[in-house]
């Protein structure tokens, strides 16, 4: 028969409790230090990057007294500091915010309690070209933490997470299209597939291969309510996307999402459709 363990005091328990919180306390600073440590490099060695004008205390807790030991302690999460200057960036590029299945390589770090963040990408003190951490881009990007499998279980192959930045498939007297409109039709514009070529005609109207609906994109939205018949601005902007302002692909369709191209509010009963239009 097993041998029975002998009852602990109430001051050992009590001693084995303060030991926990000590390891505990001590695990929680050494995140902290972790997150912090990109930060306080750049503020010992005087060099100045993005955000350099900005308040501290606009991100920091500990505001223009900040330290390594409490740099990783922010006012608000990273999706929420970042998201002041760069609204729609969560809702069109890779989410942010969680904990990952698996972890990525060192050169893209986690935050302190684990999860993926915007800095995981991007050194949000850093100077260089998007901010990007290491040199790696697009395609060499993600595989950099995904498996090709990942993207072959994609209709597209993952073709649009991965795409650059110059339009193609746009009428030359076609209206300015905002950006994510233009990364859009880099591949939409000259699809090889008939069921996903898209053309943006003279008059800015997006005609969609399958001839179903076809809508302005690059149109100014505020001025277009001046003639009536739309929802206000505000309203729209709680569920759809309005890049400076304009109608855009991003307004109507998921752009980084496995189901690429997915509708953000069925069509069913024109819901899509009242989500602007207010007759």
């Amino acid at each position: 028969m097993p041998m029975p363990m002998p009852k602990r005091s109430a001051t050992s328990r009590r001693s084995m409790r303060k030991s926990g919180y000590k390891i505990a306390a001590v695990l929680v600073v050494l995140a902290i230090l972790a997150g912090g440590q990109a930060l306080h490099e750049m503020l010992a060695n005087g060099s100045a990057g993005h955000l350099d004008k900005a308040d501290c205390a606009d991100c920091h807790l500990g505001g223009k007294n900040v330290t390594v030991q409490q740099a990783g302690m922010l006012v608000a999460s990273q999706e929420a500091l970042c998201s002041k200057c760069h609204p729609a960036a969560i809702k069109v590029s890779h989410p942010s915010g969680f904990q990952p299945r698996t972890r990525p390589v060192a050169m893209y770090p986690l935050d302190w309690k684990g999860d993926l963040t915007c800095s995981t990408c991007h050194a949000v003190h850093g100077r260089g070209p998007g901010l990007m951490r290491g040199t790696k881009l697009g395609r060499e990007l993600c595989l950099a933490c995904h498996d090709a499998d990942f993207f072959r279980k994609m209709r597209d192959g993952g073709a649009s997470l991965m795409v650059g930045h110059l339009s193609k498939g746009i009428d030359s007297n076609a209206p300015a299209l905002d950006s994510y409109s233009r990364q859009c039709m880099e591949c939409h514009g000259q699809s090889g597939d008939p069921r996903l070529a898209t053309l943006v005609d003279k008059n800015g109207v997006a005609r969609h291969a399958s001839r179903s609906i076809n809508h302005p994109v690059g149109v100014n939205y505020q001025q277009a309510t001046n003639f009536g018949g739309y929802r206000p601005r505000r309203v729209v902007e709680r569920k759809l996307l309005l890049p400076d302002g304009l109608v855009s692909c991003v307004s109507c369709h998921h752009g980084y999402l496995k189901e690429h191209g997915k509708l953000i509010v069925t069509q069913a009963g024109s819901k899509l459709c009242y989500e602007c239009h207010d007759i």
